[in-house]
């Protein structure tokens, strides 16, 4: 009997303990949660801290925003000599840290990363000055046309993704659309403006449909990073075709480099035009032909570097391992990116025959119409 009621004390301790610690999550979770900027204003070594956590801090902070903006803070920081996760802070720099608060009053607190926004606002000014002092009023409907793409990105083509939509086709449509909205403002409304729309259309489209065809038969599984697998796990009603937001990946970040080819072809062959105002169609085309060529060698490396910059430390591990080409040829993350970087480079060289065609067949017959009205006008 004494046996059972110590099993039965035991069981009712166990579920009390339980209860206890389950209310304190639950009441954790309605803690209201504030991130905000903040200042270290003093580091000092935390012996208990070293003791467990090897090596420890005491952290004090000034918080500089939120509803606690002006209260000094001393925090507990761990630093566990990890390179990409250690966030070693001495005093005078900007961290952003993260608040759990009851109220008025503060239940936890601790450093979550760097403030770098600062230098990355100072790095966007610079950016936008030098358009606006080299680019004149142009690098203004510049930073217009780069305000809309961003803005579309954000709520339209994500949003869209978000609630099903087949990512593959919104990210052609709403590449064409911010294609289109771009270049007008950038060259104004004319032959030239409507030539490149219509050669970086043609690329992106030539991209896309080569990345579906081609990654389907490589059998792309679209898992080449820990956001796609943090995507595929999400907990809601919407399942991501992962593939399909791989391809619309590439096609994005080929599209830059199609815009700047497209009016490149476009511009040129329309100065040709102006110097040489009785060419001819076919002369227009070859004309768009030799610059676009000189275009298409730079661009094409543009890109290829660009992919395989980001794949610089991958690259020095198989190095270092050894690996077998055979092996690194056929992994998914390595065909991935070369898929990207080819059909990219594929519908950037045929963007420029595409615009080339269409601004010698567009400025040609705008030239023989006026030729045409200028010899009735005469014989008149």
């Amino acid at each position: 009997m004494k046996h059972f009621i110590t099993a039965l004390f035991c069981i009712a301790l166990f579920f009390a303990v339980a209860g206890v610690a389950v209310a304190s999550d639950l009441s954790n979770v309605w803690y209201e949660e504030q991130m905000v900027r903040a200042l270290v204003l003093n580091v000092e070594e935390d012996a208990q801290g070293q003791e467990v956590y090897k090596p420890g801090q005491l952290v004090t902070v000034e918080i500089l925003g939120g509803s606690f903006r002006g209260q000094v803070l001393t925090l507990p920081h761990v630093v566990l000599d990890q390179a990409g996760y250690d966030i070693v802070v001495q005093p005078g720099d900007e961290v952003v840290v993260l608040i759990y608060a009851d109220g008025e009053e503060i239940k936890t607190v601790y450093i979550a990363d760097y403030a770098r926004d600062t230098q990355l606002y100072y790095l966007l000014g610079a950016f936008i000055l030098s358009l606006l002092v080299l680019g004149g009023f142009k690098g203004i409907r510049s930073i217009i046309a780069l305000l809309i793409t961003g803005g579309t990105i954000l709520w339209v083509l994500l949003p869209l993704m978000m609630k099903g939509y087949d990512p593959i086709l919104i990210t052609v449509v709403v590449c064409t659309c911010v294609t289109a909205v771009s270049l007008i403002l950038v060259g104004g409304v004319g032959a030239k403006t409507l030539a490149a729309i219509i050669g970086t259309a043609g690329g992106v489209i030539v991209a896309g449909v080569l990345a579906f065809l081609v990654g389907t038969a490589a059998h792309l599984t679209g898992f080449v990073s820990e956001e796609m697998y943090m995507l595929h796990f999400i907990q809601q009603d919407i399942k991501f075709d992962i593939r399909g937001i791989l391809f619309a990946g590439m096609i994005i970040g080929a599209l830059g480099a199609m815009m700047d080819v497209g009016m490149s072809v476009a511009s040129a062959i329309e100065e040709i035009k102006k110097a040489n105002p009785r060419m001819r169609t076919m002369g227009l085309v070859r004309a768009g032909m030799n610059v676009g060529r000189d275009i298409m060698c730079t661009m094409s490396h543009t890109l290829i570097l660009a992919y395989t910059g980001s794949a610089v430390p991958l690259l020095l591990v198989f190095m270092t391992y050894n690996t077998p080409y055979l092996k690194i040829i056929n992994l998914d993350i390595i065909a991935t990116e070369v898929v990207r970087a080819l059909t990219g480079s594929i519908g950037l060289c045929l963007a420029i025959p595409i615009t080339a065609v269409a601004a010698a067949l567009l400025m040609g017959r705008r030239s023989s119409r006026t030729n045409e009205s200028s010899v009735y006008w005469r014989r008149a």
